[in-house]
C-alpha cells in the first residue's frame, strides 16, 4: 500500500479540479476521481462550455441573417450544424485536455472510475470496463464534488433523443421544425435561443408567472419581452402533467396552474429543464454517516467539513448558487482551510450570469429582496439606447441598474441587460467586494466610447446626475 494521500476528491467539475490544482500548489499528496472519462465536469462537457460555445455560433449566424446587411455586408448564409457541433466538440476537447495537463503540472493523480467513500479516509475506485481491478484510495481528507444533475419531471421521460436534457439539447442531428422548452430558467432560455436561432419554432413552457425566477423584477419583464420580439413564445403559469412521444413527435399534457384548464402542445423535440438536484446516489455517504438534508445536499460548516471529521462538501452538492464559479472558490477555500490557511467567500458577491442575447447579469439584492427586508435604496439606471458604444454596434436593448444604500452609498445590488452584461458586472463585483459605494463607480474613469460607460451613468444616476439621458 503506497503512502496515504493528504486528500482525495471525488469529482472532477469546476469545484473538485479547481480543489485538486490548489492542493497540488500547497504540496498535499492529492488524487482526483473521475467516472466521465474527461475531467471538468458537467459544465466543461455538457454544460456552460458547449452551451455558450453555441450560442456564439448561433449568434453569429443570426447576425449574418439579419444584421450584417444594415452594416453594408450582403451575404448568403447557409446552415452547417454538423461543422456547427464540431466546433463545439473541439472547444470542449481543447479545455479538457488543458485540465488534464494542470493536474500533471501541479502532481495530481487522475484516477479514472467511480469513486465511492468505503470508510473514513477510504476511497474505493472502480474504473469502467469489464475485468477491471478495484483500486483503494487511504487518505487523510476527502473532498466530495460530484455536482448535480437534471432535476426530472414526472410523467416526462428523457429518452435524450425527442425528449432530452441540457446534454442531448446540445447535440441534436438536426434542427427541429419545433421545440418546447419546460422552464424558463438560465437554461432554457439559453437553449431555447439556440435553436431558436438556427430555425426552430420555439415555445417556453412556464409554471410560474415570469421568466428568470429570482432575477430582478424589471429585469425579468423586460427580458421576456425581448425574446418574444425575437421570436420566442412563452405559456406561463402552466404545469405539465405529462408527454407522450410517437415517430411524429412528442405531445404534452398541460394544465392552468390557477384555473385547471386541460390542453395539449405537440412539438418535434421537447427540452426539460426545470432546474439541477445534487449528485449523490452512490457514493457511500449514508455509510459513513453523513448528515444530508432532505432535499439531498450534503450538510456542511463554515470549513465545508461535514459531520465526519475529514470528509468535505463543495459545489452543486452543498446548495447554493449553482454556478461554477461558486464551485471553485469553494474548492480553493475549502484546501486552504484544509491545509491550515484561511480562506474567504462573500456569498453575496457571487454573479449570476445569463448568456442570452441580450446577455443578463446580477450581483447583490434586487429591489423586491430589499423592499421585503425594510432596506431603504437609492437607485440608479442607464438604458444602453444613449451608450455611444452600443449604438455604434447596433446592439441597444437593455440597460445597467445600480441599488446603493440611501444613507451611506454603499452598492447593495446592480442588476444588467445588455450586451456584454457578463463582462460589465464584474466592475460592481469588484466595488462591492471592497465595500464601495456608487459615487465610487461615479468618480472613476471610464474609456469612451465604451459599454463600462453605461455603468459609471447609473452610478450617477443614484443621485440623480446623469449626463447623457
Amino acid at each position: 500500500m503506497s503512502e496515504p494521500y493528504d486528500v482525495v476528491i471525488i469529482g472532477g467539475g469546476p469545484g473538485g479540479y479547481v480543489a485538486a490544482v490548489r492542493a497540488g500548489q500547497m504540496g498535499l499528496k492529492t488524487a482526483i476521481v473521475e467516472k466521465r472519462g474527461a475531467l471538468g465536469g458537467t459544465c466543461l462537457n455538457v454544460g456552460c462550455i458547449p452551451s455558450k460555445a453555441l450560442l456564439q455560433s448561433s449568434h453569429h449566424f443570426e447576425m449574418a441573417k439579419h444584421e450584417f446587411a444594415d452594416h453594408g455586408i450582403k451575404a448568403k448564409v447557409e446552415l452547417d450544424l454538423k461543422t456547427m457541433l464540431g466546433r463545439k466538440n473541439k472547444v470542449v476537447e481543447d479545455l479538457t485536455k488543458g485540465v488534464e495537463f494542470l493536474m500533471k503540472k501541479n502532481k495530481v493523480d487522475y484516477v479514472k472510475g467511480m469513486g465511492v467513500i468505503s470508510a473514513v479516509g477510504e476511497v474505493t475506485v472502480t474504473p469502467d470496463g469489464k475485468g477491471a481491478k478495484k483500486e483503494v484510495l487511504k487518505t487523510k481528507n476527502i473532498i466530495v464534488a460530484t455536482g448535480s444533475d437534471t432535476t426530472p419531471l414526472p410523467g416526462v421521460d428523457i429518452d435524450e433523443k425527442q425528449i432530452v436534457s441540457s446534454t442531448g439539447a446540445l447535440d441534436l442531428t438536426g434542427v427541429p421544425k419545433s421545440m418546447v422548452v419546460i422552464g424558463a430558467g438560465v437554461i432554457g432560455l439559453e437553449l431555447g435561443s439556440v435553436w431558436r436561432r438556427l430555425g426552430a419554432d420555439v415555445t417556453v413552457v412556464e409554471f410560474l408567472d415570469v421568466v428568470l425566477p429570482g432575477m430582478d423584477g424589471e429585469v425579468s419583464k423586460t427580458m421576456k419581452r425581448l425574446l418574444e420580439k425575437q421570436g420566442l413564445k412563452f405559456k406561463m403559469a402552466t404545469k405539465v402533467t405529462g408527454a407522450k412521444t410517437a415517430k411524429g413527435g412528442v405531445t404534452l399534457s398541460m394544465e392552468g396552474r390557477d384555473n385547471g384548464k386541460k390542453e395539449t402542445l405537440k412539438a418535434d423535440v421537447v427540452l426539460v429543464s426545470i432546474g439541477r438536484r445534487p449528485y449523490t446516489e452512490s457514493l457511500g455517504l449514508d455509510k459513513v454517516g453523513v448528515d444530508m438534508t432532505d432535499r439531498g445536499f450534503v450538510k456542511v460548516d463554515a470549513d465545508f467539513q461535514t459531520n465526519v471529521e475529514g470528509i468535505y462538501a463543495i459545489g452543486d452538492v452543498i446548495g447554493g448558487a449553482m454556478l461554477a464559479h461558486k464551485a471553485e472558490d469553494e474548492g480553493m477555500v475549502c484546501v486552504e482551510i484544509m491545509a491550515g490557511e484561511t480562506g474567504h467567500i462573500d456569498y453575496g458577491m457571487i454573479p449570476g450570469i445569463v448568456y442570452t442575447h441580450p446577455e443578463v447579469a446580477a450581483v447583490g439584492k434586487t429591489e423586491e429582496q430589499l423592499e421585503k427586508d425594510g432596506v431603504k435604496y437609492k437607485s440608479g439606471k442607464f438604458p444602453f439606447t444613449a451608450n455611444s458604444r452600443a449604438r455604434c454596434n447596433g446592439d441597444m436593448d437593455g440597460f445597467v441598474k445600480i441599488l446603493a444604500d440611501a444613507e451611506t452609498d454603499r452598492v447593495l445590488g446592480c442588476h444588467i441587460i445588455g450586451p456584454q452584461g457578463g463582462d460589465l458586472i464584474q466592475e460592481v463585483v469588484n466595488v462591492m467586494e471592497f465595500g464601495g459605494s456608487a459615487e465610487d463607480v461615479a468618480r472613476i474613469s471610464h474609456g469612451h466610447p465604451g459599454l463600462p460607460e453605461a455603468v459609471k451613468e447609473a452610478a450617477l444616476g443614484v443621485d440623480k446626475r446623469s449626463i447623457h439621458v
